[in-house]
């Protein structure tokens, strides 16, 4: 896959203060798939264009630690040869600096709008097309450029416009993986952070927003009920499902309570009060009602049943369940008892 970024502001070799990547280097990155190589194809005061390339080593993904990602078990697969997650992922470690606007050499460079270019492919656009790929990147503000690669449904895109480096490179970061709709790692609270870190001046008012928020998380809606309401707060504070992790001591005195809080303590003051001790919560989702219940010493066993098995696979892990003892995957249910 590959990803390159290219400016005609003069010099247009600044581009290597703003990537910190020089020019006449070709730098290397080593990734737990493979490698990244960055290098600059032209390089003069005309014109600047640095290339991204990965290289992902699909054997070791299977063999090894790309198993319990959810990577496809298999040797043949597209995935790794497609700009995905991985490609973000390799993004966000090769320009991590340039995504964060800092520039020490060039930081009045670094908050200007110049002249950018970028090519990224072969880019997935799954259900949706050349229509998707526009409706993602156009309000942003890029000219965009669709041309199909056939045999696929892949594209390969041209954006250019004016506009920040560190918005370029985090538009592309959010919405390559958007297009794919999918990622090769586990999605846990951390990527609602990295999402709001990413989309800060731009998610909050793109007309895509909730389609951007439910593919980025892949369709985790507890996740994703969070994300909405901490980019609109005033009009989505009673949707929302609260933050799976525990709070820090620190945090936890100044974080007030959310409604959806309140609602599970009533429910678990509600059973205990009722002597309840076997409990079974019909549509229990992500579990996160069962995670309140399993820290209370009165409960001697939990049921969850829920039709959709992907939400019963997220509260199998939210409640550290051994999937051996624990439930089949595909089942519509699952117990615990102490």
């Amino acid at each position: 896959m590959y990803l390159s970024v290219a400016t005609t502001h003069s010099p247009a070799t600044d581009l290597g203060f703003l990537l910190h990547k020089h020019p006449g280097r070709v730098h290397e990155t080593e990734l737990s798939f493979g490698k990244a190589l960055v290098f600059y194809p032209e390089a003069s005061d005309a014109r600047c264009e640095a290339t991204l390339v990965l290289d992902v080593d699909p054997v070791g993904l299977v063999r090894g630690k790309g198993r319990s990602e959810g990577l496809i078990d298999q040797y043949v697969n597209d995935r790794p040869y497609a700009a995905s997650s991985f490609l973000a992922v390799a993004l966000g470690r090769a320009f991590r600096t340039a995504m964060t606007g800092a520039s020490r050499e060039r930081p009045e460079l670094a908050e200007a709008e110049i002249p950018l270019e970028a090519v990224v492919t072969p880019l997935p656009a799954r259900g949706g097309g050349e229509r998707l790929v526009r409706e993602l990147f156009e309000p942003l503000g890029w000219t965009v450029e669709v041309e199909p690669i056939e045999g696929g449904n892949f594209v390969t895109l041209r954006l250019s416009g004016r506009a920040r480096l560190q918005a370029l490179l985090n538009h592309l970061y959010v919405l390559i993986p958007v297009l794919d709709d999918d990622k090769h790692y586990w999605v846990g609270d951390d990527e609602v952070t990295k999402l709001m870190k990413r989309g800060e001046g731009w998610l909050e008012s793109h007309p895509s927003q909730d389609l951007i928020v439910r593919r980025y998380l892949i369709h985790r809606r507890g996740l994703a009920r969070e994300a909405l309401e901490r980019l609109a707060p005033e009009t989505r504070e009673e949707e929302v499902e609260p933050d799976a992790r525990p709070p820090q001591r620190e945090d936890a005195l100044e974080t007030p309570m959310r409604l959806n809080d309140e609602r599970l303590s009533a429910v678990v003051d509600a059973l205990k009060a009722s002597g309840a001790r076997s409990i079974a919560d019909l549509g229990c989702g992500e579990g996160k009602l069962l995670q309140r219940l399993v820290r209370e010493r009165w409960v001697d066993s939990l049921v969850g049943v829920d039709a959709a098995a992907r939400d019963l696979e997220w509260a199998s892990r939210r409640l550290k369940l051994d999937i051996a003892s624990g439930r089949a995957r595909g089942a519509s249910a699952f117990c615990m008892a102490r």
